[in-house]
């Protein structure tokens, strides 16, 4: 029995004697099947084929994968009073990194924005002794590897460490949820974002989508409910979920003209 992994979105399924029969997170309309049709890896043939990038995204220690694997996204490691949270997750987990995570204190819990960051979160809570994994009961039917280590939470925050809040915000998916970093930037706080709130090109704006490979765009009212639910925090960065993916400074300007910039395009009549 083997739990194989998605390569084209990196979500690891339960152990099966044979491959699943599809993906049914890139069979979704937020995803995609490569034309070259569904394959599947192993961790095994994963910790061979990749190895792992340690670097800091501004003052957090953010890691990833080399060569590119699945999303391509980042996690990242948050400092609290009671120990480090992971941010969202990666496919690639190994001893070697393992050993250099704890050499920074270890994790004392894993959160994760939404479905498409999954991965392989049950290991990654198994190799720090089956910390929790918290994700938002609105997305329970993605979650294609169920473990006790997953801790579902409802209601619209949730504080799990001092000073670090969950945030559902919806939109991209319906339980996406971001994280707010009260001690970040300096005790100006911050706010982790995965791609709920994805932090473009240009590191000044964000966009708001339901679907990126697809082009897909949030509609206003979705936008609205998104940016009224992240109002009452305080923040001054946003960190988004790819490599270089940071906000700096005058976040929460940013995230004001991007709404504004947002609805007014989705308003604009034709030309």
């Amino acid at each position: 029995m083997k739990a194989f992994i998605c390569t084209t979105c990196g979500t690891q399924f339960a152990p099966s004697a044979a491959p699943p029969d599809a993906c049914l997170i890139c069979e979704d309309e937020r995803q995609y099947v490569p034309l070259t049709g569904q394959a599947w890896t192993t961790l095994d043939r994963l910790q061979l084929s990749h190895m792992p990038i340690f670097r800091y995204e501004a003052e957090l220690m953010a890691v990833g994968i080399a060569p590119a694997f699945g999303i391509n996204q980042r996690a990242l490691i948050v400092p609290t009073a009671q120990g480090n949270v992971l941010w969202d997750c990666v496919s690639l987990i190994s001893d070697a990194m393992v050993g250099l995570i704890q050499g920074i204190g270890g994790i004392q819990a894993i959160a994760i924005s939404h479905p498409h960051y999954y991965t392989t979160q049950v290991e990654w809570s198994r190799a720090f002794g089956g910390i929790p994994v918290h994700l938002h009961a609105a997305d329970r039917e993605w979650v294609m590897r169920p473990d006790p280590c997953i801790q579902f939470w409802e209601c619209e925050t949730k504080e799990i460490a001092p000073g670090l809040t969950l945030i559902r915000t919806g939109g991209h998916y319906e339980g996406g949820t971001v994280m707010h970093w009260q001690q970040g930037h300096g005790g100006r706080g911050a706010i982790l974002s995965g791609d709920l709130l994805q932090v473009v090109a240009d590191r000044k704006h964000l966009g708001f989508m339901r679907s990126y490979p697809n082009y897909i765009p949030l509609g206003a009212r979705a936008v609205e409910a998104v940016a009224g639910r992240v109002a009452p925090f305080a923040y001054d960065a946003i960190y988004g979920a790819f490599w270089g993916g940071v906000i700096p400074a005058n976040a929460k300007r940013a995230m004001d003209v991007s709404v504004a910039r947002h609805l007014e395009w989705l308003e604009r009549p034709a030309l």
